[in-house]
C-alpha cells in the first residue's frame, strides 16, 4: 500500500466540521481579506509564542523580505546565512540588492556553523538569518552572543520551528524578529500560503506592518511606498482553528520521530537525526543520510514509500548563486550533504502500520545491498 509524503487530508478530515464551519463564517460575512479572524490569530499567535506582536502577511517568504526591509536594510549590505535552506532564505536578500554571505552548517544539526560565523563578518555586514531547519533550532544563544558583538539584527527563519525550543525557550524569542511560513505542509499549515512576523518591538511591528498593506495602516492612508502583502480571511479562520492543536500535533511528530529511531537504529549504511541536548526538535522534516541516497529513494518508491530530498542542491551551488564562484571546498559539509540526505515520511496522522511499512522497506532494501 502506498503511503503519503505528507496526508493533509487526514489532518483536515480530523477538524473537518470546524474548518467547514470557519470558512462558511467568512463567506457569509465576506470578510476575504484581514478582518476579524486575521485579528484573531494575531493575538492568538502571538499568545502561544511569547510575543508581544504578531505581523501576519501573504506568505514566510514576503515576511523575511518585510522583516528586512524594517531593519534598514540597503544595496551593497551583506547579511550572513547558512548554506543549507529553501531559498527564500537568500532570495530576499538580494531583492534588497543586499549579498548573501553562506556560512558552512554543524554536520550534526545541518543549522549554520556558528564556529565559522566570524571570519564571515566585514565592514559590511549589517545581519543575519540563521535558520532552524528540519525542526530543530541553530545555536541562537552563541548567534545572539556574536550579533551583539559585532552590531548586528538578527532574523530567525522558523518556517520549519513552529513550537521548537533550546533549553526551554521558544523559537522566535531570540532574535530582533523572528518569520514564519503557513504553507500547508508546515507543522501549522493553512490550506494555502500564509505567513506572519513576531518581535517584541512595538515600533518594528508597525513599520512592518504598515509596509505589507500599501504602506498604510488606514485604507488610503499611505504612509510610505508598501507591498501587499496580507493574510486572507479564510487562510487566518483555518489556522484559528488549526492553532490549539499544533502543541498536540508536535508531540505526535516527536513520538513518530523517537519511534523511527529505534525502528532504524540497526538498518547498516543509514544515520538518523540527532536530537542535541537541551533543543527540542519538532520534526517538520525527518531527514536520514545514506551514501547512495537516489538508489535508495528508486527501491523504496517501488515498496510504496515516497521521499523527497530537501535540499537537492545546497544553497551556493545554485544556479542563481554561479556568479559568487563558489566551490565545494568553500562549504565542505553542505556540500557533502547535499548528496546524502533523503527525507522519510513524518507527519501526526502516521499511523503505526504505516510507519512499520516504512522501517520494514528500509529493512529490506538495506539486506537487498548487503
Amino acid at each position: 500500500m502506498s503511503i503519503p509524503f505528507v496526508d493533509l487530508h487526514a489532518q483536515y478530515l480530523s477538524l473537518k466540521d470546524e474548518i467547514d464551519g470557519a470558512i462558511a463564517r467568512v463567506i457569509a460575512a465576506s470578510s476575504f481579506v484581514r478582518g476579524p479572524d486575521v485579528e484573531l490569530f494575531e493575538s492568538e499567535y502571538s499568545a502561544l509564542m511569547g510575543a508581544n506582536h504578531t505581523v501576519s502577511c501573504a506568505n514566510g517568504t514576503d515576511a523575511i523580505y518585510i522583516a528586512m526591509k524594517a531593519l534598514g536594510i540597503k544595496p551593497g549590505d551583506e547579511v550572513i546565512t547558512t548554506a543549507q535552506s529553501w531559498i527564500s532564505t537568500s532570495e530576499t536578500i538580494g531583492q534588497h540588492g543586499a549579498k548573501p554571505i553562506f556560512v558552512d552548517i554543524d554536520p550534526v544539526t545541518s543549522t549554520i556553523d556558528v564556529s565559522k560565523i566570524a571570519e564571515k563578518i566585514t565592514n559590511r555586514t549589517v545581519g543575519m538569518i540563521p535558520v532552524h531547519l528540519y525542526g530543530q533550532m541553530a545555536d541562537m544563544p552563541a548567534i545572539m552572543a556574536i550579533a551583539e558583538k559585532h552590531g548586528l539584527w538578527v532574523i530567525e527563519d522558523c518556517a520549519q520551528a513552529h513550537l521548537a525550543t533550546i533549553d526551554g525557550r521558544k523559537a522566535g524569542s531570540f532574535g530582533h524578529i523572528a518569520t514564519w511560513s503557513f504553507y500547508p505542509g508546515k507543522n501549522l499549515g493553512a490550506m494555502g500560503d500564509a505567513g506572519a512576523i513576531t518581535t517584541n518591538d512595538a515600533a518594528l511591528a508597525r513599520h512592518m506592518a504598515c509596509f505589507a498593506r500599501h504602506g498604510g495602516l488606514v485604507k488610503g492612508d499611505h504612509e510610505m511606498e508598501g507591498i501587499n502583502s496580507r493574510l486572507d480571511g479564510i487562510q487566518a479562520a483555518i489556522l484559528n482553528v488549526k492553532l490549539p492543536h499544533l502543541a498536540g500535533w508536535t508531540e505526535r511528530r516527536r513520538a513518530v520521530a523517537k519511534r523511527y529511531d529505534a525502528l532504524l537504529a540497526d538498518v547498516p549504511g543509514i544515520v538518523t537525526p540527532t536530537e542535541v541536548a537541551g533543543r527540542e526538535h519538532v520534526y517538520h522534516l525527518y531527514v536520514i543520510e545514506t551514501d547512495d541516497r537516489d538508489g535508495l529513494a528508486a527501491a523504496l518508491k517501488g515498496r510504496g514509500v515516497p521521499t523527497v530530498v530537501n535540499y537537492k542542491r545546497s544553497l551556493p551551488f545554485l544556479p542563481c548563486y554561479a556568479h559568487l564562484e563558489h566551490r565545494p571546498e568553500d562549504f565542505p559539509v553542505a556540500h557533502r550533504l547535499q548528496g546524502r540526505i533523503l527525507s522519510l515520511p513524518i507527519y501526526a496522522e502516521l499511523t503505526v502500520a504505516q510507519q512499520d511499512q516504512i522501517a520494514a522497506a528500509l529493512h529490506e532494501v538495506a539486506a537487498a545491498v548487503a
